[in-house]
């Protein structure tokens, strides 16, 4: 184990334009506080002690040595390798880091050991603050079997269920059966959508215990399932609150978490669109009684389930801070971090219910590494080449953890950022975080970033008619990018052709070059031929450069669009105002005429042609396309967990053929056709990239 300082680089508070929480400095505070955490979370807890003028420790993983929280610190001490068992969740190395540190108190954000009752017993039994609630009350409210149990003592709304562990799938199959499908099957330490699936028969139910099982033990140390009935197409309504240990308590309002894929939330709004004032204060009471009923004393969140009729269900209480506490502190303007360390420290809350109202709409945006187009977000990795957040924007902000340079890897989550945006209205948050995510430059990995922006303007959405089951219903065939509209397509392509005129006159124009002639071309007009990836038509425009920048006119409709020069290679977003403001991103460019652009969140490929190269264009042989008909790869990067067949074997369509950890996340990998197992290319433990040879057959 080895400590270190930290760089005395200096960082931008992000976060400061909402917060209207006071600091009293005559208040006593925590002199120094490790934070048990990566990534974004471990930087938002920093900003708020340094707020509070209080020394910040962060811990490391050999591979995170050089990442933004441990640069942010005041010091930080390194608990072990890349594997997560073997640092973060490791205790006795971060109790070993408490130790050297000299710490009076622990932040453990969310995730690794946040809601483990044994680690925050053994802090307190050290004299150390546990910045989150009593152990008690993470081992009652932690446990979703034993939170059950005191939610139906305290006339909670529960949904019907086994009030109990599932030992072995065979049982989970017999309850199933017994409650009725579907039903929900999740780990009673889970979180974070981890340790989670629904089953529809018994099959989903065998399958999805032992996946869960699986994920559970790796995420939380703690393998124990419990089984629900699962209420079908609800809405997923969360209510933030904040407790002291003298026995008060209040409620930061509501959040709607219904955008969801694989039980992992996707998008947050506060407040819900759905909530009236009444229904909004008795989930709020009844958050609250939970609470007091288990002596609560930090910041917590207590998750229902909403259905049509406005009839609410207690799912679980997370004792810990959520992922989503920013667009809480945007609506109260009460900094939930502040007042964690506060009572932790044991002040008493200074808020009374009466004092938090709702003021504008904020609106969280979970940026992803992963590609959307797959099962709506299979991971990717690698190393961010190019990174600059939308943090100019006016109510937008940004909370990560990494920067240009930093690499995504398979051994934790894939979350680059939480986007979060801030308006009076809900109509401005919706607007302000549009144009955040069309301002977000990313490269070097692929992001889920277009299918946030798709959703953001999709009707349903915009009308506030969405539930937990949104994007199987408005996605059926999943999500496969923006499709543009006739206008989209033509502002798209006159984009795209203006580039290609002023790359040509870029070129004709360097100095210092024999093959450029003395005289420059006196050339005002290019005819080009633009072809959209996936579209056999293409599209004839004329582009000609004027004093002001371009004039480009369609040839089927005869429409003129003028463009400003004021595109600029270095720059990666173009900003124009084309029958409104309108921002795209230049992803690449070749002197072939092969444009990538992003625009409305999707990437759309161009190819750009003169018209008199267009005959010559069809001798160019074809790319062959390769037959995976008999081939299993792997569709994301990861960790083989298990292999199920070996050579030889007669194997079914759908049937498991391996299992694939990517980012804490089981995926089971099915066979895409009947045959006989001709070759096995991984076995257990292996890593492997997308696109990777996992299986082939014969016959």
């Amino acid at each position: 184990m080895t400590s270190r300082l930290a760089s005395t680089r200096s960082w931008p508070d992000h976060d400061s334009f909402y917060f209207a929480d006071p600091l009293d400095p005559s208040e006593s505070a925590f002199s120094k506080v490790l934070i048990a955490n990566r990534g974004e979370i471990a930087c938002r807890v920093i900003q708020t002690c340094r707020k509070m003028a209080i020394k910040t420790v962060a811990i490391y993983s050999e591979p995170d040595a050089f990442s933004r929280h441990v640069k942010m610190a005041d010091e930080s001490v390194c608990v072990g390798p890349a594997l997560a068992l073997d640092s973060y969740l490791n205790m006795d190395k971060v109790l070993g880091a408490v130790r050297a540190a000299g710490a009076d108190a622990v932040h453990p954000g969310y995730g690794f050991l946040s809601e483990n009752t044994v680690f925050a017993k053994k802090l307190e039994d050290i004299g150390v603050a546990f910045v989150g609630p009593n152990s008690d009350a993470i081992k009652a409210m932690g446990d979703k079997i034993e939170s059950k149990r005191i939610a139906n003592d305290a006339k909670i709304n529960c949904i019907p269920g086994y009030d109990g562990e599932v030992p072995d799938a065979d049982a989970a199959v017999k309850l199933a059966n017994e409650i009725g499908y579907p039903v929900m099957i999740k780990a009673s330490a889970g979180g974070g959508g981890k340790g989670m699936r629904v089953a529809w028969n018994d099959q989903e139910c065998r399958d999805g215990f032992k996946l869960s099982t699986q994920e559970a033990a790796s995420s939380f140390g703690d393998d124990r399932m419990l089984i629900e009935k699962y209420i079908w197409n609800p809405r997923h309504v969360e209510i933030q609150l904040i407790a002291d240990k003298h026995g008060n308590a209040v409620y930061l309002q509501e959040r709607d978490c219904s955008i969801q894929r694989r039980n992992q939330k996707v998008i947050e709004e506060a407040p819900s669109p759905f909530l009236d004032p009444d229904l909004r204060r008795r989930m709020g009471e009844q958050a609250v009684a939970l609470a007091q009923a288990v002596g609560y004393d930090s910041a917590g969140t207590c998750e229902f389930m909403v259905d049509h009729d406005r009839n609410f269900y207690f799912l679980e209480m997370n004792t810990r801070l959520q992922v989503e506490h920013p667009i809480s502190e945007a609506i109260t303007g009460i900094d939930i971090v502040h007042q964690m360390l506060r009572v932790s420290k044991g002040h008493a809350l200074t808020h009374r219910q009466d004092d938090i109202g709702i003021r504008g709409w904020s609106i969280e945006s979970r940026v992803y590494a992963e590609d959307p187009t797959k099962n709506f977000g299979l991971p990717s990795v690698g190393r961010l080449l190019k990174y600059k957040e939308p943090e100019a924007i006016p109510g937008v902000r940004c909370d990560s953890g990494i920067e240009e340079g930093s690499e995504i890897s398979v051994y934790y989550d894939p979350m680059i950022c939480k986007l979060i945006s801030f308006g009076e209205s809900r109509d401005d948050a919706l607007a302000t975080m549009c144009n955040a995510l069309d301002s977000y430059v990313i490269r070097g990995v692929t992001h889920n970033i277009p299918l946030l922006r798709d959703i953001l303007t999709e009707s349903k959405f915009v009308a506030g008619d969405v539930t937990t089951n949104y994007l199987p219903e408005v996605y059926p065939e999943g999500f496969q990018g923006k499709s543009l509209s006739t206008d989209e397509n033509q502002t798209l392509n006159s984009v795209a052709a203006c580039l290609f005129v002023k790359d040509s006159l870029r070129q004709s124009s360097f100095l210092n070059q024999s093959r450029v002639p003395l005289i420059p071309s006196q050339r005002k007009t290019w005819n080009l031929s633009l072809t959209l990836d996936g579209q056999s038509e293409p599209q004839n425009l004329s582009v000609t450069v004027t004093d002001a920048g371009f004039k480009v006119t369609t040839h089927s409709s005869g429409k003129e669009i003028a463009i400003p020069d004021l595109i600029h290679f270095s720059n990666p977003l173009i900003q124009l105002d084309i029958d409104g403001p309108i921002t795209m991103q230049l992803i690449s460019n070749d002197h072939c005429g092969s444009l990538a652009l992003q625009y409305l969140g999707t990437i759309f490929k161009v190819k750009v042609l003169e018209e008199r190269f267009i005959d010559l264009a069809n001798f160019m042989p074809e790319k062959p396309v390769l037959d995976l008909g008999k081939m299993l790869v792997s569709p994301m990067p990861g960790i083989v967990k298990s292999v199920a067949v070996k050579p030889g074997d007669a194997i079914n369509e759908g049937m498991e053929v391996a299992v694939v950890e990517a980012m804490k996340m089981q995926n089971s990998l099915l066979a895409l056709k009947s045959g006989t197992v001709k070759s096995i290319h991984v076995k257990e433990g292996d890593q492997v990239a997308e696109d990777d040879l996992i299986m082939e057959m014969e016959g």
